[in-house]
């Protein structure tokens, strides 16, 4: 990529879009357009194309997606199939029709079996049934990354798709029912601190193993790739560690300065045991995380408690 090659970021509004628009601008790149939701609505069709056919951009990330924590993925599966069917299959379709010079696909980890061995590698893909909890949103972006892998092996355009694994920063969903684990966490001990309340409670029983990676390494992860890879073969991202709920809860607990206790509603689901990505192929390539996770942890408790009015949620 040239730093004035046009630059279409969708979903710049995300945690994920907004901390790529944040590299591309850091690296000099002085042409990225972005569109709002209102401005842009992804799940229409005629829309896109209107503003494919308009603007043209050389280089697509597409990082618009329905995304949410366990709750809203197991109680919407047909609203998280659907949209992200819609907006990838728009962006993607519309990409090869106005001959984009290269798109980046950001699938999740949660295209992964419920049981794939750990660490997961890529070639885990489809060789066993799905988390139930998250079954349309995983299907969904199955789909997209198979999408970008024909087209590439079938029409030789320059595609490629990468798994990160889970993710926390800067304007991610602190919402306590529909975000994921960690922003919930976040906001709940900072609450805690701030009313002065002697518990928090946590769902599960604490004992599932995630491995979280900070946003902004994925926004570098991403921009490498833009510029260093071209194969059909998606890419995992990860952090290279994971650690049990309870363990995020201690860190965030003693980074918030919160002095009382946390409880478990072991009513509430756990989700998948452990899940951890085996990023050896990206890394290999000559990609690394920058950002400790008690650093990316401290500056993101940071972030919101200086963004509480703003931050969604």
């Amino acid at each position: 990529m040239n730093k004035a090659d046009k630059i279409y970021v969708a979903g710049h509004r995300g945690m994920v879009g907004s901390a790529i628009v944040r590299r591309l601008e850091r690296e000099g790149f002085t042409n990225v357009i972005t569109r709002t939701s209102g401005e842009l609505n992804l799940t229409r069709q005629t829309d896109v194309e209107d503003f494919f056919a308009i603007e043209r951009p050389d280089y697509v990330f597409v990082t618009a997606a329905r995304v949410g924590g366990i709750m809203a993925n197991s109680t919407r599966q047909a609203e998280f199939l659907l949209d992200n069917l819609q907006i990838q299959n728009n962006i993607i379709q519309n990409s090869y029709k106005n001959e984009v010079k290269k798109l980046l696909f950001l699938g999740s980890s949660c295209i992964y079996p419920t049981n794939a061995p750990q660490p997961i590698q890529e070639n885990a893909l489809l060789t066993s049934p799905l988390e139930p909890t998250n079954e349309g949103y995983a299907i969904a972006k199955i789909a997209g990354l198979k999408m970008c892998e024909y087209l590439a092996r079938q029409q030789g355009v320059n595609y490629i798709s990468l798994m990160p694994c889970n993710l926390y920063g800067y304007n991610d969903n602190f919402d306590l029912v529909n975000s994921h684990f960690l922003p919930a966490l976040i906001r709940k001990f900072y609450e805690a601190k701030r009313d002065g309340l002697n518990s928090v409670v946590i769902w599960g029983t604490g004992t599932p193993k995630r491995e979280l990676l900070f946003v902004d390494d994925l926004a570098g992860a991403c921009l490498f790739a833009m510029q260093s890879y071209s194969s059909a073969d998606f890419l995992n991202v990860g952090y290279g560690e994971d650690y049990s709920i309870t363990q995020f809860a201690e860190m965030l607990k003693e980074i918030s300065g919160f002095k009382g206790e946390i409880i478990y509603d072991t009513s509430k689901p756990d989700g998948m045991a452990r899940k951890i990505m085996d990023s050896s192929k990206i890394r290999s390539l000559g990609w690394q995380p920058e950002t400790s996770l008690k650093g990316g942890l401290k500056s993101t408790y940071e972030w919101y408690r200086q963004n509480t009015d703003s931050a969604r949620g």
